[in-house]
């Protein structure tokens, strides 16, 4: 994914795609049994949460444009921690980091996908502003 530049034609690091908004995260998790994209939403504010949530919605069809395919909405779900978080995703299952036969289909999930999300944010971060 390196050598692949962002919409804004700079330098990515993928793997921890800074959004540049403290608490929004754009996570890309594999584990032994699925693999997982999502948007999320981490603020310790419920109500701060829900507002940025509600951004994203007002957005949704233009971040189903650009990723061509619906994702799951969740807000206020709880992660594996136990915290509040909101969450914007689509996973591929069954699916194993750990399985070496898998590694094609899982870069083949990722790497569109986070470019897709990348495309999104170099337009529609400047809606999120009002809530910095």
């Amino acid at each position: 994914m390196a050598p692949h530049p962002s919409a804004e034609g700079l330098k990515a690091n993928w793997i921890n795609y800074k959004t540049g908004f403290k608490d929004v995260y754009f996570r890309m998790e594999a584990d032994k049994k699925k693999a997982s994209i999502a948007i999320e939403l981490t603020h310790p504010d419920p109500e701060i949460q829900q507002m940025f949530f509600e951004q994203f919605a007002a957005l949704r069809e233009v971040l189903h444009d650009c990723l061509e395919e619906e994702w799951e909405w969740e807000l206020h779900t709880r992660d594996e921690y136990g915290k509040v978080i909101s969450r914007i995703y689509t996973e591929l299952k069954p699916m194993s980091i750990f399985n070496r036969d898998h590694w094609p289909e899982l870069i083949s999930f990722f790497k569109p996908r986070i470019i897709a999300l990348d495309a999104f944010w170099s337009d529609a971060r400047y809606s999120f502003e009002e809530l910095r």
